[in-house]
């Protein structure tokens, strides 16, 4: 029985010991067809002559083949009988393009593995995670009836006050439409994720008793939509962390050991660029001596995360439209900025911190405040002291608020100041009582719904804008 010819799904090896020739070959398959088939035992014109086959013989293959392919796949392998010969069938796919072979990336082109030049890789992943951006754009089962009103109002409102959205709320369905969130009565699968009912949108939250990954003192499971995850994790991650308490001249300071910011924008980051459809979950772990954001979404292959934080590559999107509808919201910052961010708020906070790119994903590591033994008492004396579980107290929030709106401030820009990203709750808890009780002033009183309004504190002059 003759094979017939290769093709570029299709490769035979004579024997294993042409095995590295073959782990190239897969790899060069995958970046092309995204699956294929591979042979040893075979002559390259097809014809069976079989080899010795023992456990070890597969076991060797299976350890090349995930050792030296990244991003990892998990092929076939069995023993098939050809014309009473023993030979080995490889059978594979993956669509996680690009795929590396021994750090180096090839393309298959008739029946050859061709190296892919710099710009041709570059291209390459430029049209992937273009393409990637087609799940986004798919239609979902989820109705936009589904979509909570409160939270599209408050969404628009963000935007408006932060000068990112120029339309007004109407109604539901007009809104998302013209944040291109629909398809007719149904939501995209962005719209899905960022406001209706999704099953893709899974958190699993958990302290650790020690440095690694065994006994925990608490794990939670969270399930909703982006802002509503971002918004719990951010709260998990400031309860279960250390605070100090600075004294200054009229206030005091609560300050984190890792930078509000930080987190923020890792957290935002963990969704924004998630890779969707997988089944994998968002995670935080927290531990003795770190808290990691693991997202699940591999990092650009070929691209080192220093790539971006210093400006010489251009960023790339893997989800532009949900990326698009965080920035309107000021939830992103600007595009392609957010691992520069998070170095550079920790540089300014002192905060170590480290990116590890992995095979299923890409964490975010951020060291904690090293806590001190003291034996004359038995046990662990804590540096820090951890005066709150929320991120500031009412009396602390009025103070940074009557500090902030020396000059005259919007809602946004206020709430924001103060790490609160819900502005219908903030203005309730805090801007109400405050213009009740004298201390803010509107610069605008006669118009208080006015998207120019303003917020100042009293004794500064309120009828003209700062």
């Amino acid at each position: 029985m003759n094979l017939g010819h290769e093709t570029e799904t299709l490769e035979f090896k004579k024997t294993t010991g042409e095995l590295k020739e073959g782990v190239v070959s897969i790899a060069a398959i995958l970046n092309k067809h995204q699956k294929g088939e591979l042979y040893f035992g075979i002559k390259p014109d097809g014809t069976p002559i079989g080899q010795q086959i023992s456990e070890k013989t597969l076991r060797d293959i299976s350890q090349e083949i995930a050792n030296h392919i990244e991003p990892r796949i998990y092929p076939e392998i069995a023993v098939v009988h050809i014309d009473d010969k023993d030979c080995i069938h490889v059978s594979f796919e993956g669509h996680n393009t690009p795929y590396f072979a021994y750090n180096v990336a090839r393309i298959r082109v008739a029946d050859e593995d061709k190296v892919m030049s710099q710009q041709e890789l570059t291209d390459y992943i430029m049209e992937r995670q273009s393409s990637e951006g087609v799940w986004e754009r798919k239609v979902s089962g989820c109705l936009t009836s589904s979509v909570d009103e409160n939270s599209l109002k408050e969404y628009i409102h963000r935007g408006q006050e932060f000068g990112r959205i120029s339309f007004d709320y109407s109604d539901r369905d007009t809104v998302l439409g013209k944040l291109s969130l629909t398809a007719g009565s149904y939501l995209l699968n962005a719209g899905m994720v960022l406001f209706g009912e999704t099953p893709y949108n899974d958190l699993q939250m958990a302290v650790f008793a020690g440095t690694e990954r065994l006994t925990f003192l608490d794990i939670q499971r969270e399930h909703g939509t982006i802002f509503e995850l971002v918004d719990r994790a951010e709260k998990y991650i400031f309860k279960n962390i250390r605070w100090r308490v600075e004294f200054g001249s009229l206030q005091r300071k609560e300050i984190p050991e890792i930078p509000v910011d930080a987190v923020r924008e890792a957290l935002i980051n963990s969704f924004c660029h998630k890779e969707y459809g997988t089944g994998q979950n968002n995670e935080v772990s927290i531990y003795k001596d770190r808290v990691e954001i693991y997202n699940p979404g591999t990092f650009p292959a070929g691209y080192e995360p220093e790539d971006f934080i210093s400006g010489r590559e251009r960023p790339i999107r893997r989800n532009p439209l949900i990326a698009q509808t965080l920035y309107y919201s000021k939830n992103v910052e600007s595009f392609g900025t957010g691992l520069k961010r998070i170095a550079d708020a920790c540089d300014a906070a002192g905060c170590k911190y480290k990116f590890e790119v992995l095979k299923s994903g890409f964490v975010v590591v951020f060291y904690r405040t090293i806590e001190a033994e003291d034996d004359s008492l038995g046990g662990i004396t804590q540096v820090t002291t951890q005066v709150t579980t929320q991120v500031t107290t009412q009396a602390t929030t009025q103070d940074k608020i009557l500090e902030f709106c020396a000059e005259a401030r919007s809602k946004a820009e206020i709430a924001e100041h103060c790490g609160y990203r819900s502005i219908k709750h903030f203005t309730d808890k805090f801007l109400k009582p405050m213009l009740a009780s004298g201390q803010l002033l509107m610069t605008i009183p006669d118009k208080p719904t006015s998207p120019e309004q303003r917020y100042v504190v009293a004794g500064r002059n309120a009828g003209e804008k700062q």
